[in-house]
């Protein structure tokens, strides 16, 4: 992530719509989902000897062992998410906060936790100087969710889980969406949940997708 704010030249903005192309070719159809897309900057979440790479298909690393998703992966997860506007969503994996931006331009209320203290410190700062004020940042364990700010519309995971921690799907609302990627191998199946009420919560899967680790118990201070 750069320390100072690269400009958003036309340039990038035409990057953007070759990559909204892009990913429309790969099946992604809903159109606020790419609309999202085409307006966030994600040149401005890479340092700036990088920034070549910001409008590729591709993940790429933040450091602390963590990536920025594809912007196929995060707007086909946002897809599954369904955001309605005033959704109130809960992020699983901030990492760079490029996820959460794409939610906030979708209308949701977003909730983030990080449990790298390094990243959390860097994007919590971060996102509020490109204009993204109403993000909530959270440092803390992402398998325990956010029970004081519960429960939510829809939850959405961008690590890979070796299973769906019964705090979440506690945390969601009836009706509520949560989109995961399940596996503790090299990939990962994207899973969604739907809550139909209490006891009742209707799984389907949508393919296969590569995400780093969702690591358990505790946030990690470095």
């Amino acid at each position: 992530m750069a320390n100072a704010l690269p400009v958003d030249s036309y340039r990038h903005q035409g990057l953007r719509k070759l990559l909204v192309r892009n990913i429309m070719q790969k099946g992604i159809t809903d159109p606020l989902v790419l609309a999202a897309i085409e307006k966030v900057p994600r040149h401005f979440f890479f340092d700036s000897s990088f920034l070549e790479y910001a409008y590729e298909d591709k993940p790429f690393s933040i450091g602390a062992g963590q990536t920025i998703s594809q912007p196929y992966t995060v707007a086909f997860q946002s897809e599954l998410l369904q955001v309605k506007k005033n959704d109130k969503v809960l992020e699983i994996g901030t990492g760079s906060g490029f996820q959460a931006c794409i939610l906030a331009e979708l209308g949701a209320k977003v909730f983030t936790i990080e449990r790298q203290k390094t990243l959390f410190d860097k994007t919590s700062k971060f996102l509020p100087l490109i204009g993204y004020h109403s993000i909530k940042t959270f440092f803390g364990d992402g398998y325990k969710g956010l029970p004081t700010y519960a429960p939510f519309d829809k939850i959405i995971v961008t690590a890979a889980a070796p299973y769906i921690p019964d705090a979440l799907l506690e945390q969601l609302k009836p009706g509520g969406i949560l989109v995961i990627p399940l596996g503790a191998n090299d990939v990962q199946i994207m899973t969604t949940v739907v809550k139909e009420d209490e006891k009742t919560f209707v799984r389907k899967e949508y393919g296969t997708f590569r995400f780093v680790p969702m690591l358990e118990n505790k946030a990690k201070e470095k």
